[in-house]
């Protein structure tokens, strides 16, 4: 069977028997063959054919051809659960309680209000899991055993949360804000999944709750009919169809802050830190680290020599924004600008696009590295943790010229 493992392995031998560069470090990054195998791609309701990584509770990655926009379309987003009680929610019914030993005016929202009662705001953000490539840790870690597309990027209309928490009328000792969703578990035992954030993020003018994607309705599997939308953090926190928003005056410490969702502690450099969540040993993942995929070409294609071959993709961050994204066609030995594409935002995908003309036959190894704006950029070695977060180890696109 021809797997993506074989591709790199037998493309990248030349690098390996010569030590050249990055190719024979990258041959390592490969889906488990188990992986492989189960990955089928099928429509979920108001989806195109996605990537089915496990059926209850759903998780399906966008495959790289959805990424050729900057913007991915509503029907070709991923999709992520943690609980199989995914609600089937009537909007008249719908309400978002708000309250919490922190706030001094508890209220409710129908969804109208929600919509009517705040001045709507705009954003455009990636929405990624923070397990996105987890499939690709070498060696390899349990979880969703996630490709390159357990991603998305849209344009999110909605509340600002911090208008919504004005009117509650926080207390000074207001510590977290704690969110919950209409979702369930399909046992007792199982945690419910409820989230929480640190208030100064809470209160960030970029938080908002939504209620439209891409100027439409939110879709069933992506959180209607509204969710929070944290540009810039993993989304671990954008709670789906969200329900309840509880201010706190401690920490949360359930299964889903204090046990899941960590990191060792100094293994990555946040920017971000979620101080009262950390203990002696781990913290909460929070921002988004600088990353970017090849979307034009996939491992095994064959372009022809002496024709201008153009290569594309995409590069994000946390919102520092993305400052260049280099080439390589050597294996990583050198490197080359791309030329960047329009600017939705510091939240947003970025697109970028070089062009190259194959000059001899054989082997090509072409590779993509982002930049951003405060000198932060992407790892040639993966920087492991056991539940496979943090993936951004620059990608290698094996071609074969003709």
């Amino acid at each position: 069977m021809t797997t993506r493992r074989n591709v790199l392995q037998t493309v990248l031998g030349g690098w390996a028997l010569t030590g050249g560069g990055l190719g024979s470090q990258l041959a390592r990054a490969a889906l488990p063959q188990g992986a492989l195998d189960s990955a089928v791609m099928e429509r979920l309701p108001g989806k195109q054919p996605l990537i089915k990584r496990s059926y209850r509770p759903p998780n399906f990655e966008s495959p790289l051809s959805y990424f050729e926009d900057a913007i991915t379309p509503n029907d070709r987003f991923f999709v992520r659960w943690h609980l199989m009680g995914i609600a089937e929610v009537d909007p008249r019914e719908w309400r978002l309680s708000i309250g919490g030993d922190a706030a001094s005016k508890p209220f409710e929202l129908t969804l109208e209000q929600l919509k009517n009662d705040f001045d709507p705001v705009e954003v455009v953000a990636v929405c990624q899991c923070s397990g996105n490539r987890r499939g690709l840790s070498d060696p390899h870690v349990p979880g969703v055993e996630w490709g390159y597309g357990a991603m998305g990027n849209a344009r999110w209309k909605g509340a600002r949360l911090k208008d919504i928490l004005a009117r509650a009328g926080l207390s000074k000792e207001t510590v977290e804000i704690a969110f919950d969703g209409a979702d369930r578990p399909a046992l007792d035992v199982t945690p419910d999944f409820i989230k929480s954030l640190p208030a100064w993020k809470a209160l960030d003018e970029n938080t908002i709750v939504a209620y439209e994607m891409n100027g439409e309705p939110l879709p069933h599997h992506n959180g209607y009919p509204a969710r929070l939308v944290v540009p810039g953090w993993t989304a671990t926190y954008w709670m789906k169809q969200v329900v309840s928003i509880q201010a706190l005056s401690k920490p949360l410490s359930n299964f889903w802050m204090a046990g899941a969702y960590r990191v060792p502690k100094g293994k990555f450099a946040f920017a971000d830190r979620f101080v009262s969540q950390e203990n002696e040993t781990t913290t909460p993942i929070t921002e988004i680290v600088v990353n970017s995929i090849i979307t034009s070409h996939t491992d095994g294609a064959r372009v022809t020599r002496g024709q201008p071959l153009t290569l594309k993709g995409i590069a994000w961050d946390s919102g520092a924004g993305i400052r260049r994204v280099d080439v390589s066609r050597d294996g990583g030995r050198s490197w080359e600008a791309a030329d960047l594409g329009t600017d939705l935002g510091r939240f947003s995908f970025r697109p970028w696009q070089t062009t190259l003309t194959p000059t001899e036959t054989g082997p090509l190894v072409l590779m993509a590295r982002a930049m951003n704006r405060q000198g932060s950029t992407q790892v040639s070695e993966l920087i492991f943790n056991n539940p496979g977060y943090h993936n951004n180890v620059i990608q290698a696109v094996a071609l074969t010229v003709v």
